[in-house]
């Protein structure tokens, strides 16, 4: 059974890891569309994850790559 420490530091732990897995796709995509605010913004913030979920949900856009049509 884990005491209050070890379940705080496992909290935490989870909390960083999910904020670097969201904000790593958020900077990806602000930096792919070419959303230099957003990046600079999402960088320098932590939320612990809310902020880059709404900024993928919301403002990103995903861009496919166009298939060459066949003649």
């Amino acid at each position: 059974m884990m005491d209050a420490e070890s379940a705080l530091m496992a909290l935490i732990l989870f909390s960083v890891a999910w904020d670097l897995l969201w904000k790593g796709i958020a900077l990806w995509r602000a930096a792919r569309n070419g959303h230099s605010v957003w990046f600079l913004f999402l960088l320098f913030t932590s939320t612990i994850g809310l902020l880059p979920i709404i900024y993928i949900a919301f403002f990103s856009k995903y861009k496919r790559k166009a298939k060459p049509k066949r003649r």
